[in-house]
């Protein structure tokens, strides 16, 4: 482990990964605040948070080759750390890391801190991948979004859904016309699982799914009415019920909850000629070719069995950690830019607005999504 004083870093010579050194330029050393030359070479990679997420990031950052230290400021976080990284620097002060001379931060710590972090990072010349949601409110994502913009830095969102193989094959299907016109789109997102306090279900389950909605549609919902309730702890909503309208006439809803007998985590997407589920737990892609065909007047449902359709079983994490490095590399802007996670936090912030007001309906300017 590289040799701290008073918790900042000294020296970054490259950690053991498996007995042998990694293939790095040790020479090369970037100014802060410049966009560094990588080459071909892994970019380096700090990781923020070894908690119950922040610990599958540095795994996968660290087995990539990229990561070079973590941080937590709980001693529970930095065991982690040690077991899921083992040669990699162990730090306690994020400002350590900020001051470090690594080029690119990931943030993978509660959602309260997403902001001020990843403001700090940019600031201090960071490329940063922060998880979701980017911030807490639409202002304070733009802010991000536009700080990355004009510092000519990455800034890129866990959306991990986004990075799914099934997701991203039923992405191709629906731009090859497969469906036909998209109707209706609807996902469940439920379990009997961490209770959080600090956030509510909207904000802890639902992003995932507005970012693939909002995708698949290719534009912004109008209107935006969402409902629920809180059981476990006042006022922060345990269930939520969110449906969205498009100009286009798509309408999708989307029900989270972490008050639920049993798992489920489903999109289905119904378009004018067939019909497509996704289930995220049994990891199937089901293409059902029903539709409905009017007769002598009548609608007649036509029914065919489901087929499904092959896709890679590579981890959606290990996929998204690839695409950030490989923007970090490229300068190339990843699929789940600030562009998107404002976009997405622009629609949650609709939703709860109408969740504190029982479910009335909330306008919003039509714009087209990328």
């Amino acid at each position: 482990m590289p040799p701290t004083r008073n918790g900042a870093i000294t020296s970054l010579a490259p950690p053991k990964i498996g007995g042998r050194a990694k293939d790095r330029d040790e020479s090369s050393s970037e100014a802060l605040g410049t966009v560094p030359d990588h080459g071909t070479k892994t970019p380096d990679v700090a990781v923020l948070g070894c908690g119950s997420w922040g610990k599958n990031l540095v795994r996968n950052f660290h087995e990539l080759g990229a990561l070079r230290v973590v941080c937590d400021t709980s001693e529970r976080g930095r065991l982690a750390a040690q077991a899921n990284a083992p040669g990699c620097t162990i730090l306690s002060d994020p400002e350590a890391v900020f001051a470090s001379p690594v080029p690119s931060i990931v943030i993978a710590t509660p959602a309260e801190t997403h902001y001020s972090l990843a403001c700090h990072a940019l600031e201090s010349g960071k490329d940063v991948f922060v998880e979701k949601p980017l911030a807490l409110t639409y202002p304070e994502g733009l802010k991000l979004s536009n700080l990355a913009r004009s510092s000519g830095r990455i800034l890129m969102v866990g959306h991990v859904l986004e990075y799914h193989p099934g997701i991203l094959r039923l992405r191709e299907l629906v731009a090859e016309g497969e469906l036909g016109r998209i109707q209706y789109i609807y996902s469940n997102r439920l379990s009997l699982g961490t209770i959080r306090r600090e956030e509510n279900i909207l904000w802890s389950f639902a992003p995932h799914d507005i970012a693939v909605i909002l995708r698949l549609v290719g534009q912004m919902p109008f209107e935006v009415v969402a409902c629920g309730g809180a059981y476990v702890s006042p006022n922060t909503a345990d269930v939520t019920v969110t449906n969205l309208l498009f100009d286009n006439g798509v309408r999708a809803h989307i029900f989270v909850s972490w008050l639920h007998p049993f798992k489920e985590q489903r999109l289905v997407v119904v378009g004018s000629r067939k019909m497509a589920s996704f289930d995220d737990i049994s990891k199937k892609l089901i293409i059902y070719d029903q539709h409905v065909e009017w007769r002598t007047g009548h609608p007649i449902p036509v029914k065919n069995a489901g087929a499904e359709i092959r896709f890679p079983s590579d981890e959606p994490l290990r996929r998204e950690c690839l695409a950030f490095l490989q923007s970090v590399r490229t300068r190339r802007q990843p699929l789940t830019d600030g562009r998107s996670a404002v976009a997405v936090l622009k629609v949650l912030g609709a939703a709860q607005r109408s969740l504190i007001t029982n479910g009335q309906g909330v306008s919003l300017p039509m714009a087209a999504h990328a």
